[in-house]
């Protein structure tokens, strides 16, 4: 019998490591953090328990990397349902999706996404992981379908705002309503209420809708995206590199040019 080649050994290897981190996800949102252990990881995906110290450094890098790989492939799923999005709305109809789906983790899986909020707040930080990074990219590319001129700023904004939605769901005797802050960060990017899956017909009662009272702040320029192979200001753009930019001081500065 011939030996295995490169790639199917690598092949096995990633199923190998997508089964304990799928294992990981059951049992904790099962049980709980604590009250799973790596044997019962490794007996959950079939593995040999020395495989688990094989691909992460400890229970809790196996952890973070098992839920930043369901937010991943929950995210991608969302962003690629049908029907995709086209047109003028296709950013906007993104961003929206990738709201619903994270704050639809919290909802749906409270037990996994509140051991997961704490072991980020805790010493352990973020976990610098494939999984994570491949997260990050989906992210920052809705951010650029949506029209962000500075990515790199307005993705960790994102990110920053979706944990603090999350945090806010799951937060032990004071949850904060879902449609609450769903509204909320639709309003903050300007997004209408009936995009992505909204959890009932309108806003609730009181809450900011769309669009924004003035004044406000945008993460969309209002020139069009610059042509493949034009620089960052192409086109006459002068906001160039900034995160934000306040509808007066569009308006201001369209007045100046006519």
């Amino acid at each position: 019998m011939s030996p295995r080649s490169a790639s199917v050994n690598e092949e096995l290897r990633r199923r190998s490591r997508e089964r304990l981190l799928q294992a990981t996800v059951e049992l904790v949102g099962e049980r709980g953090f604590e009250a799973t252990t790596l044997g019962d990881i490794a007996d959950r995906a079939g593995s040999a328990r020395g495989l688990i110290s094989y691909y992460f450094a400890g229970k809790r890098q196996l952890f973070q990397s098992a839920v930043h790989r369901l937010m991943h492939l929950t995210l991608d799923e969302a962003l690629g349902r049908a029907p995709e999005p086209a047109g003028t709305e296709a950013g906007n109809e993104q961003l929206a999706r990738a709201i619903d789906a994270i704050l639809g983790l919290a909802v749906d899986r409270p037990v996994l996404m509140r051991a997961h909020m704490a072991g980020i707040l805790q010493q352990e930080g973020f976990v610098q992981c494939p999984e994570q990074q491949r997260l990050a990219v989906l992210l920052q590319q809705t951010i650029e379908r949506y029209g962000s001129p500075d990515p790199d700023t307005d993705y960790p904004l994102l990110r920053a705002l979706l944990m603090g939605a999350v945090v806010a769901v799951l937060l032990p005797g004071a949850p904060m309503p879902v449609a609450r802050l769903r509204a909320e960060l639709f309003a903050r990017y300007e997004l209408e209420w009936r995009l992505g899956r909204p959890p009932q017909e309108a806003p609730p009662a009181g809450a900011r809708q769309m669009p924004v009272q003035q004044p406000s702040v945008t993460l969309r320029a209002p020139a069009p995206p610059p042509q493949h192979g034009a620089g960052c200001c192409g086109g006459g753009t002068t906001a160039c590199g900034l995160p934000f930019e306040t509808r007066e001081s569009a308006e201001a500065a369209g007045a100046a040019e006519s």
